[in-house]
């Protein structure tokens, strides 16, 4: 009889452990999901402000580069996509599909914003502009931001990631459903190549 009770008693012990450790691994993994979710909100204020700057910038450079109308379109068209696919990033921050969404589209808006800039700097009168000047510096400004805003979210995504694939935590990912978040990453072809240096 002594033995059955001790038997319980310990049964119950080790479920009780067992049972902290699920209600604790769960609300590890909520925390974390709601921290990257927390980090991306900040990457999206600072994209809706970089979305708001550039249809200035484009109006201040339109009267300067007539003749470069195909350049400016494409920056608005890049803007819009861009702007279109950080909406449905937002309802689901971390969501594979909309992530790479989004930095395909931060992708090309960076790579027509690079073309709008070097069509500007043939266009000495547009350099000297200081509407020009002040929105290519707010703009720089907030490109910075958005790159830290854009690191501290793959930070909190990493570590997401890393608890809910590292065992035992992965024994309660699964079954209550906490899938993998995505990284943002913005491609700059530049970055990848070696700088080429001549004499």
């Amino acid at each position: 009889m002594a033995i059955g009770f001790i038997g319980l008693l310990v049964l119950l012990i080790v479920g009780f452990f067992i049972l902290m450790f699920v209600i604790g691994a769960y609300n590890g993994l909520v925390a974390l999901r709601n921290r990257y979710k927390n980090a991306y909100a900040q990457i999206d204020v600072q994209l809706k402000r970089r979305y708001d700057l550039i249809p200035n910038l484009v109006e201040t450079a339109k009267g300067y580069i007539k003749h470069e109308r195909g350049t400016l379109e494409a920056v608005i068209a890049a803007r819009n996509a861009a702007s279109t696919a950080s909406i449905r990033a937002a309802q689901s921050p971390g969501e594979a599909s909309a992530m790479k969404e989004l930095s395909g589209a931060e992708t090309a808006l960076t790579s027509t914003l690079g073309r709008l800039f070097a069509v500007a700097e043939a266009y000495p009168d547009l350099k000297a502009n200081t509407t020009m000047m002040a929105l290519m510096e707010e703009l720089t400004s907030t490109e910075n931001k958005v790159a830290f805003a854009r690191q501290a979210y793959n930070d909190s995504v990493m570590t997401y990631n890393t608890k809910r694939e590292t065992f035992p935590t992965n024994l309660i990912a699964g079954p209550f459903n906490f899938g993998p978040a995505e990284l943002f990453v913005i491609e700059k072809p530049e970055e990848k190549e070696a700088p080429k240096v001549s004499f």
